[in-house]
């Protein structure tokens, strides 16, 4: 695959979009940061079955939050499903995560939109709603097959392979058809599928060319992932 660099700024569906720390958008037009796949208390969830994990994800995702709200000016703040790792999530925050969420959305305009992890209320404040269609664009969880209009969703998690300098470097990345972009997993203990997969394909069609997209050096790269015969 040959990289193609563009401004740190690209363009769906009519709309200016920026790739924040690899795994965040933000939208000018609306003053809006879009983030995915947070799974808060991930760790702790899997503690609870016995598989010991640092107890510090959601702190560490939370921290990631609050640095690309400054680093962007952020106003609104849409995150699309799967927040926490399981609907008890929000009942096992550490006092200082619970400290760093409250500020959060006290400060800003929080939606919550929910995924299929998600349960219960997922938050104490922010809105919750199972999608949101702002500006034109469609904001869920999973990318709906039937849909026809633009849609921005998370879900897969999908990650990016390169070799560069006989080194494998793998990062987040977002997915973008013509009408379709998967947003990147935000959350810090946040596993990911390749971006060329076949189940991340398919959630991109109809397509006529789908496309990975990450961050190098504070420029987006592009890199094709499938074209359409003929």
């Amino acid at each position: 695959m040959v990289p193609v660099s563009f401004d740190p700024a690209f363009q769906f569906c009519g709309q200016e979009l920026r790739l924040v720390q690899g795994r965040a958008l933000y939208w000018p037009r609306e003053a809006a940061l879009l983030v995915a796949d947070l799974h808060l208390e991930k760790a702790s969830y899997f503690a609870g079955r016995g598989q010991m994990l640092p107890p510090y994800d959601s702190r560490e995702t939370l921290e990631r939050l609050a640095l690309a709200v400054r680093e962007t000016g952020a106003r609104r703040v849409f995150c699309l499903g799967d927040n926490f790792h399981d609907g008890l999530g929000s009942d096992r925050l550490e006092p200082h995560a619970v400290g760093m969420l409250a500020a959060l959305t006290r400060a800003l305009d929080w939606v919550w939109i929910a995924g299929n992890h998600d349960g219960g209320d997922g938050a104490a404040a922010g809105i919750a709603l199972e999608e949101a269609e702002i500006g034109g664009l469609l904001l869920r969880h999973h990318a709906l097959a039937s849909e026809t209009r633009p849609e921005l969703s998370g879900h897969f998690h999908p990650r990016l392979a390169i070799s560069a300098r006989g080194r494998r470097i793998v990062r987040p990345c977002a997915v973008r058809s013509e009408q379709r972009l998967i947003l990147p997993a935000f959350g810090a203990l946040t596993g990911g599928m390749d971006a060329a997969s076949p189940e991340i394909l398919s959630a991109m069609q109809p397509a006529s060319t789908i496309d990975a997209l990450a961050t190098a050096q504070g420029r987006i790269v592009e890199y094709p992932l499938w074209r359409a015969a003929g």
